[in-house]
């Protein structure tokens, strides 16, 4: 292997160099790129991927032989464009003459679509003078696995050939040690004055007042000669394709309050880029860049999140899982029948089995889940018919739920890792040091953690309803095996010292007496009684949880506490948004609103873009959250904790069977006082809903109602 062509800097030391804060990506279907504010791609956690292989590690535009300067970049607000404006440093003498810094402009101009990526360099002449302008770039493939860029070493690599060059076009390759091979091509709209594997280099003459465009793909089919028309035809599928993605649904709007809006569009924009269409129905991907790719948990929550304005993200998602349940015992993979995928992966090191993800199954919350968004699924559009074609894997995950969940019998779902190489945490705080005793011990195996027995008593209920509906006579067993599992959590998590439940029980029984927002989960699926959820609530919104940017996911105090740690003592958008719709749940829209407040403060921070988690240092006057170094940005979840906050604040509730959308005791976030919820759909029935602060009441105001529909409001 030629080893100027190997990884240089591992996800793990980026934030030596800047972070992933300062990187910028796209992505279309299953291809992503990441680059820095320049467009540059240098070998570090960055490049252009398909099925988690990296297709172009290297590409570095130098002018003059020097790195440009930098007066700007972006990514579009619908996500379809990156663009970096750049200007010249102090240009050689070419011909006689030489250019001072700051006369040439240069604008790269980049999207990505149909498994390609698309260029284009525009260099604009404002000096008086005739310049000839040297522009050079730097190029490599280096086949990297995704695992491989985020720090995991291999012992060894397939074979790394030689590109080849042809005129305008370099062709790289890489046969892996799974057989496969893999191939890239960049290529040119002109050919470089010269031209080998590494470097490409271009001698523009660029007269005064004048432009000039050079364009450039890439992608892993052969290459096609870039050209002007080629790049407008592109680029407008492309946009009109995201603009297809963004209005799919109901929509929200709050007239006079454009930040509001601007975080709302942001928000949906970034859900639109990374749901991918599959063939199964669109998929939300967890996040870019280490996460590009299907998940079940992430999905799951992603698609629930946006179930009230768009159903069609769960109607994809469910499908899609439900095609990849597990129908063996393979202790690698962590998988048991009936269990559903928590990863997927497509890179040669999963094909190997050097890591197990390839399609892996250890997230002890996912089947609870699967089963619990279906109910909801079925609920929100009446959809007996796919719920109808998925019952019997309905029906093996609840089977999965009794037989192997539950794996010492004592009616709580638990998780013991079958494989070294699998995950030692399964819960949605998968780090290793996530769970843990209040003295800061780790738990003996297998654990039963406190928010997956709420998600598995919301798949126990989903499960009485759906089957009701559908005529299956296991219904009532089902409703038992509910309100059974109910007890023996108020029985067994409940910490009456610390009004408030442990995050866990471990392999003894005992529980793990850690205070921590997983009990905010519970409250989402409705388990605890109301005098509990009241006390979880207000402890939830002491300065022991509440930031003033959100709520941590660890309480100040506990062992472990660390605001920059992953996930003891961080914020992540989605885990604060399921709680306050917990919260909302049991009737606090007060306290939804107020924390939906407090995380688009967060927002503006953010350039309106939550990243998947920030660290959960207290909120200080004029100061901004501090984020987290290597945090995904955009991730699905945090794009759509934004929706849920809103739907728990309204108190919006739909019931597709009875045709009626309810409405009790909305709740508007402070600096908004009007907010429209546009074509809102129930079947073939559709409304718009005005809702409009009148003192301290919300009023709501139904109006282009169209078909069988009931509005219901309650104050």
């Amino acid at each position: 292997m030629d080893d100027s062509y190997s990884v240089q800097t591992t996800a793990a030391e980026a934030t030596e160099t800047g972070g992933l804060d300062m990187l910028q990506a796209l992505k279309d279907s299953d291809l992503f790129l990441v680059a820095d504010g320049w467009g540059d791609l240098k070998n570090g956690p960055d490049g252009l991927f398909a099925s988690d292989t990296r297709l172009l590690s290297r590409l570095v535009m130098t002018v003059g032989g020097v790195r440009p300067s930098r007066l700007s970049s972006a990514v579009s607000r619908d996500n379809v464009f990156f663009t970096a404006h750049l200007t010249n440093r102090p240009l050689p003498p070419m011909g006689g003459r030489s250019a001072p810094a700051g006369v040439i402009h240069i604008e790269r101009r980049r999207f990505l679509w149909q498994g390609r990526m698309f260029e284009r360099v525009l260099s604009a002449n404002h000096g008086v003078e005739d310049v000839l302008l040297p522009l050079a770039f730097e190029f490599g493939a280096d086949f990297a696995d995704i695992f491989e860029v985020r720090g995991t070493r291999r012992e060894r690599r397939g074979e790394l050939r030689a590109p080849v060059c042809d005129g305008r076009r370099v062709a790289f390759s890489y046969l892996g040690l799974d057989g496969v091979e893999r191939a890239s091509c960049l290529s040119f709209s002109e050919p470089p004055a010269r031209l080998n594997g590494r470097r490409a280099e271009f001698m523009l003459s660029l007269p005064a007042g004048r432009r000039v465009e050079l364009f450039l793909e890439c992608g892993a089919d052969a290459c096609e000669a870039p050209d002007p028309g080629r790049w407008r035809r592109m680029m407008l599928e492309a946009r009109l394709a995201m603009r297809r993605k963004r209005r799919a649904g109901a929509s929200l709007r709050s007239p006079h309050n454009p930040l509001f809006n601007q975080w709302l569009d942001q928000s949906r924009a970034d859900m639109a880029l990374l749901t991918t269409d599959l063939p199964t129905g669109p998929y939300p991907y967890a996040g870019t860049p280490w996460f590009s790719t299907p998940f079940g948990r992430d999905g799951i929550i992603a698609a629930w999140q946006m179930l009230w304005l768009d159903p069609s993200l769960a109607r994809g998602v469910l499908t899609y899982l439900a095609g990849r349940q597990a129908t063996d015992s393979e202790p690698f993979r962590d998988s048991r029948p009936g269990k559903i995928m928590h990863e997927t992966r497509g890179g040669e090191m999963s094909a190997l089995g050097e890591v197990p993800f390839g399609l892996y199954y250890g997230g002890v919350d996912t089947t609870c889940l699967f089963v619990a968004l279906a109910g909801a699924y079925a609920r929100r559009t009446g959809d007996h018919a796919l719920i109808r074609r998925l019952w019997p894997q309905l029906v093996a995950a609840a089977d999965w739920m009794i037989d192997y969940g539950d794996s010492n019998g004592d009616g709580l779902i638990d998780y013991q890792r079958a494989a070294e190489t699998g995950l030692s945490n399964q819960g949605w705080k998968d780090s290793e040091d996530s769970i843990f005793h209040a003295d800061g011990r780790f738990p003996k195996g297998p654990v039963a953690l406190l928010e997956v027995q709420g998600y598995a008593y919301a798949a126990w209920m989903a499960m009485c309803e759906m089957g009701a509906a559908i005529g299956d006579a296991r219904a009532q067993a089902w409703e038992e095996r509910a309100h059974e599992l109910r007890f023996l959590v108020e029985d067994r998590f409940w910490m009456e010292d610390e009004g408030f439940y442990a995050v866990a029980l471990d392999g003894d029984g005992r529980p793990c007496e850690a205070v921590a927002s997983n009990a905010g989960h519970l409250l989402f699926s409705g388990l605890p009684t109301a005098a509990r959820a009241d006390a979880v609530t207000r402890r939830l919104l002491t300065a022991e949880f509440r930031s003033g940017w959100g709520l941590r996911t660890l309480a100040v105090g506990q062992a472990r506490y660390n605001p920059m740690s992953y996930h003891n003592g961080s914020v992540w958008p989605h885990d604060t948004a399921m709680a306050v719709a917990g919260m909302a749940r049991y009737g606090r829209r007060d306290a939804a609103a107020l924390i939906l407040g407090e995380i688009h403060s967060a927002a503006s921070h953010f350039h309106m873009r939550l990243p998947e988690l920030f660290c959960g240092f207290e909120r200080r006057s004029g100061e901004p959250p501090i984020a987290y170094p290597v945090a995904c940005l955009p991730q699905a979840w945090a794009a759509g904790s934004v929706f849920m906050m809103l739907q728990a604040a309204l108190g919006v509730s739909i019931d597709a069977a009875a045709r009626t959308v309810s409405v009790d005791s909305p709740v508007l976030p402070a600096g908004v006082e009007r907010l429209s919820l546009s074509r809102l759909s129930v079947g073939d029935a559709s409304v718009t809903l005005d809702f409009v602060r009148l003192g301290d009441q919300v009023a709501v105001t139904p109006r282009e109602r169209r078909g069988d529909l009931r509005i219901v409001t309650t104050r």
